[in-house]
């Protein structure tokens, strides 16, 4: 379709509704008589006089909520963020229906009482997507202080079908440890505690996080699934700190969504906007999908794609050697070093990366913070061990933890109190360090010197950037609020890494927060490879790896291969398929294993070179349903146009067979055969009448990666 971009629509007309179909994404905007916007359809079908509803129906489906301090709550809402004010006041005012380089953008504009509130909704090139936020610019002559404003909200998502909402509906919800990432559960709405009860019920779905990790408890998405009717959405929140998504029914017994930042009563953010001032919320995305959930996820995984920074990391996909997990584990020195960076060549990586340790003579965690190499572990000085890495063919990276500074670094004494969080007149500390605020132009000017330091003098290639502590609901300096404060925070960093990325565009750094625990898409538009977790049993890693590609590409998901010292062949095969179908994130003592098992490993380097130039283009799909701990079966496969590569992976308990069912392959020829390893005997076949791979494995803790040709008859 030929698009002009920037063309604008007329909005001089006198409108009752905006309605657009737009990557098969259907909405419709209703302008009342009395001024009052109301989003009332946003669905992959169309809209019918039914899904419309009547008058009354329509009323409570505001396109935006905002609450501002002072006002009144028409609602009886108990938590719940509806019938908030001026919210509910609101009056078109104008919108712009245009195209714009990533695709088809509506704005609407809005009024109350010098307040102008602007909802966004950018929409994408063939991806049913759309990105929304809210702007607030106050005109006024006074300030106004708001507790509350959705990025998102949508009444009546449970439109379409005769069945009962609490019937039809299934919420996803994406739950989050550490050690523990991305476990999924789906739970029909009553199980939750939500039923219809009455006319309404003030009971909500909320679900939040508060601080300096963004994935902390829970991820920062979710799902949702009419059943009946054939659809799903599915939604990430884009931002670096504290958000809130919450679900419940209204008076007019329909459902609503609402997604938004940091909220009053949730994180502690209030902001005053004064006279001129613009506020802005921050992101979340909408895949609006034919089908399932994990339709969904395919299309949130392709406008991923779209929204991130492009670099070469995540075309090329070179394998990391780091030498922490189940290896150095923050103790490194040249002796141990330099075996290690002989084995990651001979292995086939192609990083190496020094994790933590390297600038501290003991112990360190509460020290961090000058990043000066330590003497006493490498002796003949780190560019000794650097030199060595380059000389094997790698390129050297290193750990830093540049967004806090330990409560023992001589640095953090000469400083001002201004450098860090504060709250009720004190330090914020947490787990032996201080939070450094990067709204601060001396702490801007320290991280660049770090940055610069390791870039130009050191030639360090890759960058670790972990983060270990969670600062809490923010800071009390030049802000409204604790919340406010690291609101300003999250986007300075975010800023901050912009211009380091402006200046080092081949720079690698990867995203790390004790593991996935700050996994979010205000990050990950911008880093190119995140670890997904911190887990040290490489048999309790499969359900994490399995199911990273629902919050992340594949091509930026760093999973651990970490073979042990004395493990079997089985161990090896495991651990190596744990990151095949991703980043291959590599250690364990690989200068200390047995020369066959290193063979293994060397084979399974050497499949994932053949195999990853199609990662960047391939869409996930789960066989047997997304992974939980405890399933005796898990499996994960990618697929683009006739091939598809399936991972399986048999734990404890249940059958030693198992069936994959492979969408789309009906009345297609399929050929199986197991990629790694590759001189496999243990049985696979394709059961043409089940559409599925079927797979024998007779030992519990073994895996097996599957390439699938599949052709037309």
């Amino acid at each position: 379709m030929t698009r002009a971009y920037g063309v604008e629509k007329d909005t001089t007309e006198v409108l009752n509704w905006i309605s657009l179909c737009e990557n098969g994404i259907y909405l419709e905007i209703q302008i009342a008589e009395c001024g009052a916007v109301r989003l009332v359809h946003l669905s992959p079908f169309p809209a019918n006089e039914e899904v419309r509803g009547t008058e009354e129906e329509r009323g409570p489906r505001r396109i935006v909520e905002l609450q501002v301090t002072g006002e009144d709550r028409n609602d009886h809402h108990a938590s719940k963020y509806t019938g908030t004010m001026p919210g509910g006041r609101l009056k078109y005012d104008s919108h712009r229906d245009f195209y714009n380089e990533s695709g088809r953008k509506l704005e609407v504009v809005m009024e109350d009482r010098g307040m102008w509130v602007t909802v966004h909704y950018q929409f994408y090139n063939d991806i049913p997507v759309i990105r929304a936020w809210t702007e607030v610019v106050n005109q006024s002559l006074n300030a106004i202080s708001m507790e509350y404003v959705s990025s998102f909200t949508l009444t009546g998502i449970s439109g379409g079908g005769s069945r009962s909402w609490e019937a039809k509906s299934r919420l996803h919800v994406a739950h989050n440890a550490w050690h523990g990432e991305l476990q999924w559960r789906g739970y029909r709405l009553p199980e939750l505690g939500l039923t219809k009860v009455n006319d309404f019920s003030i009971k909500r779905l909320s679900f939040s996080n508060s601080g300096t990790w963004s994935s902390a408890d829970l991820h920062p998405m979710g799902g949702y699934e009419n059943m009946e009717a054939g659809m799903a959405m599915c939604w990430q929140i884009e931002h670096n700190g504290s958000w809130q998504w919450e679900m419940s029914d209204k008076a007019s017994g329909q459902l609503y969504l609402q997604l938004s930042g940091p909220t009053e009563n949730e994180s502690h953010w209030w902001k005053n906007v004064a006279p001129g001032e613009t506020f802005v919320s921050v992101p979340a995305a909408i895949a609006i999908v034919k089908g399932g959930f994990e339709q969904g996820i395919v299309e949130l995984t392709r406008y991923r794609r779209e929204i991130r920074r492009w670099n070469e990391d995540n075309e090329g996909l070179p394998v990391i050697f780091n030498d922490y997990m189940n290896c150095l584990f923050a103790d490194p020195t040249t002796e141990k070093i330099l075996p290690l960076v002989d084995a990651a060549a001979l292995a086939g990586c192609e990083y190496y990366c020094i994790d933590a340790g390297w600038y501290a003579d003991g112990e360190w965690w509460s020290n961090v913070g000058l990043w000066q190499p330590s003497q006493r572990r490498f002796p003949g000085g780190l560019q000794e061990v650097l030199g060595y890495i380059r000389a094997k063919g790698l390129i050297p990276g290193l750990w830093l933890e540049l967004e806090v500074m330990g409560i023992h670094c001589p640095l953090a004494q000469q400083v001002p109190d201004e450098w860090f969080f504060m709250r009720h007149g004190k330090r914020v500390i947490d787990h032996g360090r201080y939070q450094l605020d990067y709204r601060h132009p001396e702490v801007i000017q320290y991280a660049d010197e770090v940055i610069d330091r390791l870039v130009t003098e050191y030639k360090v290639g890759y960058i670790k950037m972990d983060y270990n502590i969670n600062a809490g609901i923010g800071t009390e300096v030049n802000a409204d609020s604790f919340g406010e404060g690291l609101l300003q925070h999250n986007r300075a960093y975010l800023r901050w890494l912009d211009s380091v990325f402006a200046r080092y565009p081949d720079l690698v750094i990867e995203n790390c927060g004790s593991g996935g625990l700050r996994m979010d898409y205000a990050l990950l538009a911008r880093h190119s490879v995140q670890s997904i977790s911190d887990q040290t049993d490489y048999r309790k890693f499969a359900a994490i790896s399995a199911a990273a590609p629902t919050a992340l590409t594949p091509e930026q998901s760093a999973a651990w291969s970490y073979p042990l010292k004395d493990g079997d062949r089985e161990e090896v095969i495991f651990n190596m398929v744990n990151g095949m179908l991703m980043r291959i994130h590599q250690s364990g003592h690989l200068s200390e294993i047995s020369s066959d098992r290193f063979e293994l490993i060397r084979e399974g380097i050497a499949y994932y070179k053949s195999i990853r130039a199609f990662i960047p283009k391939a869409l996930p799909f789960w066989p047997i349903g997304l992974p939980k701990h405890g399933d005796h079966w898990l499996s994960l496969g990618l697929r683009c146009g006739e091939k598809a590569y399936v991972a399986v992976w048999r734990l404890e308990g249940g059958a030693s067979e198992a069936r994959f069912p492979i969408p789309d392959c009906d009345g297609k020829k399929v050929t199986v055969r197991c990629g790694f390893p590759h001189n496999e005997t243990v049985s696979c076949s394709w059961n043409q009448l089940e559409n599925a791979l079927v797979v024998t494995l007779p030992s519990e803790f073994t895996a097996r990666l599957y390439e699938l040709h599949i052709e037309e008859e």
